[in-house]
């Protein structure tokens, strides 16, 4: 059985179900791409500079420990909400049946809780409130990227797929970039940071709900929702749909492994290496990754469409990842953690877009694309939520930073391995 033939639907099915082969236009993919772009700054800069130091203003601590320990903790509790959010918002999105399409309401719905959720978080006094509030915008967050990846199974053709998929992957690492240089050098103070995120948000997914079609389901065409068929919805057997339970433990096991090695960077630096200049230090680490992101994601993605070949790709990937751990582990050195960043680049960008369009393929049943990639959308949410905690009570109470990086070889090469049993994709 292949792929495509798992997520088709039974005969005579809607358009909203059908399997796409219509290539997407240029048009598309530029406003797809911008509306990512918009959601990874919106993300990750507060991840990478507004929530730490925000943690850090309330603890009144110079303990980096403790500082990790209460970033990881709020970062683990929105992990939970993923948990929930990304797979219910994908189930109710296959469900939806807006003269809108199923996934523009999601997708401009998300944008706005979102936004909102980031404008209060600026305002927040005390460490319950930063909680809260970050919650609410990883929940916004996710039902906005829950419906925004599915319209890649809805409407792009598998030989565009690989491709497609790295521009998700591409204005990740550009939006990271642009994200902390914007609240660093542009907008100074918290909520002017945030505010400026949350605007930028707004407009950049906008281009995407207004120009891209989506097709409309009727209420004769939506299958029946209870709450009994939405929870055992939420399981899907890997008994029953191996290979989509191959994909799963795949994506779980690098996204840990690439969490471990990329969380801690910073206070391996400072306290590892005993860097005077961690922080600039870090900052050419960070470049160097990105720009390794972005060429692997945008032009192996395509590749892989050239070839039809996905499985390959995403286990050297993940190799690729596992030996730039080690190289962090065994030679702690400023000169080789820069070819550790490289090789880290290279792997993630390459697993990113490819792991994605092989997610696309191995789905069970095209009646619940939403919710079946909310499912692996979790694979990716949860484990960078919670690895800070981990990492710092590993590095602290555990084995150090060496051990930590030997984990992150170990378990990205464990999800390298995993690829392997997949049958139905090559």
């Amino acid at each position: 059985m292949t792929a495509e033939k798992q997520s088709i639907a039974p005969s005579g099915a809607p358009a909203a179900f059908a399997e796409p082969d219509r290539a997407v236009t240029g048009r598309w993919i530029a406003v797809f791409a911008t509306a990512w772009l918009g959601v990874w700054m919106a993300q990750l800069a507060p991840i990478q500079l507004l929530l730490p130091n925000q943690v850090t203003a309330r603890l009144h601590t110079t303990n980096w420990v403790d500082n990790v320990v209460a970033f990881g903790i709020i970062s683990g509790i929105a992990g939970v909400c993923a948990l929930v959010a990304y797979p219910l918002t994908g189930a109710l999105s296959d469900r939806t049946t807006s003269r809108f399409g199923r996934r523009r309401p999601w997708i401009l719905g998300g944008a706005l809780l979102f936004a909102v959720s980031l404008l209060v978080l600026g305002l927040q006094e005390s460490l319950v409130g930063v909680g809260i509030f970050w919650s609410l915008a990883i929940v916004g967050f996710c039902v906005l990227t829950a419906a925004l990846t599915a319209t890649i199974s809805d409407q792009v053709p598998v030989r565009q797929r690989g491709f497609v998929s790295g521009w998700i992957s591409a204005p990740q690492a550009i939006g990271t970039v642009l994200g902390v240089v914007l609240v660093t050098e542009v907008i100074v103070g918290q909520l002017a940071g945030y505010a400026v995120l949350a605007v930028l948000l707004v407009l950049l997914v906008l281009p995407f709900v207004l120009l891209s079609p989506d097709a409309v389901l009727t209420e004769e065409q939506r299958e029946p929702l209870t709450l009994a068929s939405l929870i055992q919805g939420f399981w899907i057997s890997p008994r029953r749909y191996p290979d989509f339970g191959w994909t799963l433990l795949g994506r779980i096991l690098v996204n840990f492994g690439n969490a471990f090695g990329t969380t801690m960077l910073l206070y391996f630096l400072q306290f590892g290496l005993d860097d005077k200049n961690a922080e600039n230090d870090l900052t050419i680490l960070i470049l160097i990754y990105m720009v390794f992101v972005i060429l692997a994601s945008l032009f192996l993605g395509k590749l892989s469409d050239r070839l039809g070949r996905r499985k390959a790709f995403v286990f050297v990937a993940s190799a690729l990842q596992a030996i730039a751990a080690l190289l962090l582990a065994l030679v702690p050195d400023l000169g080789v953690a820069m070819i550790a960043a490289g090789l880290l680049g290279l792997g993630y960008g390459c697993f990113l877009s490819v792991d994605q369009a092989l997610a696309t393929e191995v789905l069970p049943d095209a009646r619940t694309r939403g919710k079946d990639l909310g499912i692996m959308n979790i694979a990716t949410a949860v484990p960078q939520a919670i690895a800070p905690l981990l990492g710092a009570f590993i590095v602290a109470a555990l084995v150090g930073f060496q051990g930590l990086f030997i984990l992150a070889a170990v378990t990205t090469l464990l999800g390298a391995l995993a690829i392997l049993p997949i049958r139905s994709v090559r």
